[in-house]
């Protein structure tokens, strides 16, 4: 029987508009930080990609005064109508950038192109539409008449969707009124150096957006700093802990997003074609580097023997490569640290007595690459199915009822989203109400809309991002 190979398709990264060097964004204007330069790094060759200005603690005191300017001067004073103009010229732009950005996302992060592309770029454009819509409609928000925005908004994002997680920050924050001092992760800070580019190009007024790249001690110089009125932070629990000691008895409003370990329940009369489509999308999108993945599969035990064969199948055929090659489906992982991470809890996996299968596909020579994982006789006490892991790692379980299939999925002290695979709409509905669980998503996985709220609650965090819910953490209300 013949066999088709894809033929190599890169995209050139000629398009991402690489420099030698960054420097940070305040006040309108890119000036050098006064903090020690960082080195970003290609995950997929290793290779310094460039280096990146970083802030110190009197940088951050100099961002945070230019966006109480901003705010005190032009932007909370400006109408709503004049304020969409900004967003709606700024969503523009990322869409006239968007290979630019795409390309140099897939550089700095390691994700397929495919998926910077097709998922993250334009959603990221979304975003600034819908909150643009938003920004003269406030007063028919559901909030009362005329609510007033809170003032500087502090926000602190994650590596593994830097654009999008910037957009889903700053989006909100601009429509309501307020101005954003925005830290980007440390490993890969392009992206939102680009897009505060793209402030300057829309001739956003100054310091309305100031972005400080650094490490965590800039973050926390930054949600501490006792003239920001709003925080916003999406990364681990553990560091959302110490922002929420930072700010307990300070007034200051605060949101946080944090890990989770969702469970992707698969119930007997479940589509199991669609079902492993959704499982493969839930898990190894992005490497794994979700926080809302689905990394525990709970199965029934009358199909698991058959859903596994399957799910193995679809899994072997996945391409693990060039994050730049239109045909890689899962990339490289974002940094030594957290491949070392993924390494040390799969071996656990093993010690503890799971079933390891490993993708028989080829990883390239170099980069920090992990092959498509799948652990199986999972039992709830092994650390792979309690911790977060962040990788392309999936954990099976079994159940028999739909009780115990709750039970087990409520068995986490995350509770950020859920799957649930099932032809009946009122075993949906019942799981649905059962489940602790911020999202849960029927008969699909991963499926996000400037439109829709997304969060948690429990050690997954609280507040809402998106919609008109998620208005409310930027307004004085």
């Amino acid at each position: 029987m013949p066999t088709f190979e894809y033929a190599p398709a890169p995209e050139s990264r000629d398009l991402a508009n690489l420099r030698p060097s960054y420097q940070m964004f305040v006040d309108g204007k890119f000036v050098d930080g006064t903090g020690r330069p960082l080195k970003t790094v290609n995950p997929a060759t290793e290779e310094v990609l460039a280096e990146v200005a970083t802030a110190s603690p009197d940088d951050v005191d100099l961002a945070v005064r230019a966006a109480r300017r901003a705010y005190d001067r032009v932007w909370g004073r400006m109408p709503g109508a004049e304020r969409g103009k900004y967003l709606f010229r700024i969503a523009r732009l990322i869409q006239e950038r968007s290979r630019e950005l795409a390309v140099l996302e897939s550089l700095d992060n390691g994700k397929p192109i495919k998926e910077a592309r097709d998922t993250d770029v334009p959603t990221a454009a979304a975003h600034f539409f819908h909150h643009a819509g938003w920004a003269d409609k406030l007063d028919y928000a559901g909030y009362g008449p005329e609510p007033r925005p809170l003032g500087v908004a502090a926000q602190v994002i994650p590596w593994n969707f830097p654009l999008l997680m910037l957009a889903w920050k700053i989006a909100p924050a601009l429509a309501c009124g307020n101005t954003v001092v925005l830290k980007p992760a440390e490993t890969t800070p392009l992206t939102a150096l680009v897009f505060a580019d793209i402030c300057r190009q829309a001739e956003l007024p100054p310091g309305v957006v100031n972005i400080l790249p650094g490490a965590g001690d800039i973050g926390a110089a930054l949600v501490a700093h006792p003239d920001v009125d709003k925080v916003a932070f999406t990364g681990s629990t553990e560091v959302g802990k110490e922002i929420t000691r930072t700010l307990a008895g300070t007034g200051r409003r605060l949101t946080l997003e944090l890990g989770g370990k969702a469970a992707n329940i698969v119930f007997d009369d479940a589509p199991l074609d669609q079902a492993v489509e959704g499982i493969v999308n839930g898990i190894f999108f992005n490497q794994g580097h979700v926080c809302c993945a689905g990394s525990r599969l709970l199965v029934q035990e009358s199909v698991a023997e058959e859903l596994l064969a399957k799910l193995h199948t679809r899994i072997a055929t996945l391409r693990v490569g060039d994050p730049l090659d239109k045909n890689t489906d899962v990339g490289a992982i974002n940094s030594r640290e957290q491949l070392d991470k993924i390494v040390e809890l799969s071996d656990a996996g093993d010690a503890e007595g799971a079933q390891r299968w490993t993708s028989p596909c080829p990883l390239p020579d170099r980069g920090l690459f992990f092959a498509p994982t799948v652990f199986s006789e999972v039992q709830q006490s092994m650390r792979i199915a309690k911790e977060e892991i962040f990788g392309p790692v999936l954990s099976v379980l079994t159940f028999r009822t739909p009780d115990e299939a709750v039970a087990k999925a409520n068995n986490t002290p995350y509770g950020l989203s859920a799957g649930v695979w099932t032809e009946k709409g009122s075993r949906i509905l019942w799981a649905a109400q059962r489940l602790r669980a911020g999202v849960v998503w029927a008969n699909t996985f991963n499926r996000f809309d400037p439109t829709a709220p997304f969060g948690g609650y429990r050690e997954s965090g609280f507040g809402r991002e998106g919609g008109r819910a998620g208005l409310e953490a930027y307004l004085d209300v």
